[in-house]
């Protein structure tokens, strides 16, 4: 049911070219897995000189050292489909105003990673699970901040938990093919579920401690600051939440009268999407769309498609919203903070009908 073009008639939509910001020209993605090239790129400093060919594990471990990626190829492999979204995305939709990279729609991609679990190569250097609180991560790239003048390498951690899913894997290979330079190679981090300033490219190094991290990329930057002027009731940035995007008609399209075929994406970190709801009437009712198929996982987008039957000349507003298995709706308004993460509000677009 999905609009499309041919995939070398489409491009990325750029933000910034230094660090290099680009929006996946969602709106035409009709497949599961989007190309590499299509791939939306979110970057916080230049992309690295000399990437590693591997990287240093160390901390609370028995045998710390450098694990090759010839040596992480060798060992049993895990494939994990997921969506990667930027914390982000839609930033530019919230009212009033977040500062930071204006996204769109487009700061979110869909495809197969193939790598190794993060904890088989823990266990392979011997962690102490025991006494182990954080996994810190330390990526390839690097640069000054605008807050402060040191230079700091993109670094972050996560809780045992987390580390400990079988699907948290280090990646060297996308939708079947060696993973690209400019979305991470030769090894990233995927952490399925999170929001992707979770999934670190090009790792360098990672330490098991026994302390929590305070990085600013994992104190100050993605985390919830609820309040304008104020740090007070902040919370991390986790798990992605329930969402959806409607591809087409687009925002602002003129069309001719008549059956009209309304069609999108939802997706959500927690559970399987179960719903998914349009309303033509600026939200006074709203209808069951189809999905086509369910997914099942909850990784992974849902495509889903209504047929608004009979649509008469005028002025519309189209909404969508996604319900998940746990629950979860998208709400009428977004969960407003000063960095702009998160938006999840109600799909919205208007569309005119000749």
């Amino acid at each position: 049911m999905y609009s499309k073009g041919a995939p070398e008639e489409l491009y990325l939509k750029t933000l910034s070219l230094e660090p290099d910001n680009q929006e996946t020209p969602i709106p035409f993605i009709g497949n599961e897995h989007v190309l590499s090239s299509l791939f939306y790129r979110r970057n916080h400093f230049p992309y690295p000189q000399e990437p590693s060919a591997g990287f240093t594990i160390d901390g609370l471990v028995d045998s710390p050292g450098f694990m090759s990626i010839e040596y992480i190829q060798a060992l049993p492999s895990r494939t994990v489909e997921t969506v990667l979204e930027c914390a982000g995305n839609k930033r530019s939709l919230f009212e009033p105003k977040a500062f930071g990279e204006p996204w769109g729609r487009g700061a979110i991609s869909q495809g197969k990673w193939k790598g190794v679990p993060l904890k088989t190569l823990l266990e392979r250097a011997g962690w102490e699970q025991e006494t182990a609180v954080e996994i810190i991560t330390a990526a390839g790239d690097e640069g000054e901040r605008p807050d402060k003048k040191d230079v700091y390498a993109y670094t972050r951690s996560l809780p045992v938990e987390k580390a400990m899913d079988p699907d948290t894997i280090i990646a060297y290979e996308y939708n079947d093919r060696p993973l690209s330079f400019k979305h991470g190679a030769p090894l990233r981090l995927i952490v399925p579920g999170w929001y992707a300033m979770a999934s670190m490219k090009w790792i360098e190094r990672i330490t098991v401690s026994k302390e929590t991290f305070e990085g600013p990329f994992q104190m100050i930057d993605y985390v919830y600051y609820p309040h304008k002027n104020s740090r007070k009731d902040a919370f991390p940035v986790t798990t992605m939440n329930v969402n959806s995007i409607i591809q087409s008609p687009a925002d602002m399209e003129i069309k001719k009268e008549g059956t009209q075929i309304i069609e999108g994406i939802a997706w959500s970190g927690e559970a399987v999407i179960e719903q998914v709801e349009v309303s033509t009437d600026g939200g006074q009712t709203w209808a069951s769309t189809q999905l086509e198929p369910q997914s099942d996982t909850p990784y992974t987008w849902t495509k889903w498609f209504y047929e608004w039957q009979e649509a008469v000349a005028g002025e519309y507003t189209i909404m969508a919203r996604a319900c998940d298995a746990k629950g979860r709706q998208q709400p009428m308004q977004a969960f407003w903070n000063q960095k702009g993460y998160g938006y999840n509000a109600v799909e919205m677009i208007q569309v005119k009908l000749k």
